[in-house]
C-alpha cells in the first residue's frame, strides 16, 4: 500500500481540529432564538433604544473628542465635527462650553441644545 493512500493520523487530527473550531465559532456567533418574529423585532427595537440612550447621555469633552464622538451631538454632522477639531488645532482647547459657538457654522442654539452633554475638561 502506498503512503499516500493510507489515511493519516495528521489529516484526521487536522479535520477534527477544524470541526471543533467551526463548532466553537458557531456557538460564539449564534444569535438568540425567539419564539416569534414579533419577539425578535421587539428585542431589536430594545437594543437600538438602549444604544441611542447611551449615545445621547454620554458627556463629550470637546477638547479631546474625535469626529465619531462629536457627531453624536445634536446638530453636529461630519463637517462641523471636523471644523471643531480644526479650530482646536489652530487656536488650542476650548476654555468654556460657550466657546464652541466660535466655530464657524455652530451657533449658540446648538451649544444650548448640547449644553448638558458637552464639557471642556475630563470629568
Amino acid at each position: 500500500m502506498n503512503a499516500h493512500h493510507k489515511p493519516g493520523l495528521i489529516g484526521a487530527a487536522a479535520a477534527g481540529a477544524v470541526l471543533i473550531m467551526t463548532l466553537m465559532l458557531s456557538e460564539a456567533l449564534a444569535a438568540t432564538c425567539f419564539a416569534s418574529p414579533q419577539q425578535a423585532y421587539a428585542s431589536l427595537l430594545a437594543q437600538e433604544a438602549a444604544q441611542l440612550h447611551a449615545r445621547t447621555q454620554t458627556v463629550v469633552n470637546i477638547n479631546r473628542a474625535g469626529e465619531g464622538e462629536l457627531v453624536s451631538l445634536h446638530g453636529i454632522g461630519s463637517s462641523k465635527a471636523q471644523a471643531i477639531i480644526l479650530y482646536r488645532e489652530m487656536f488650542g482647547g476650548f476654555q468654556t462650553v460657550d466657546d464652541l459657538a466660535k466655530v464657524k457654522g455652530i451657533g449658540q442654539k446648538t451649544v444650548e441644545k448640547n449644553r448638558a452633554r458637552i464639557s471642556v475638561q475630563d470629568e
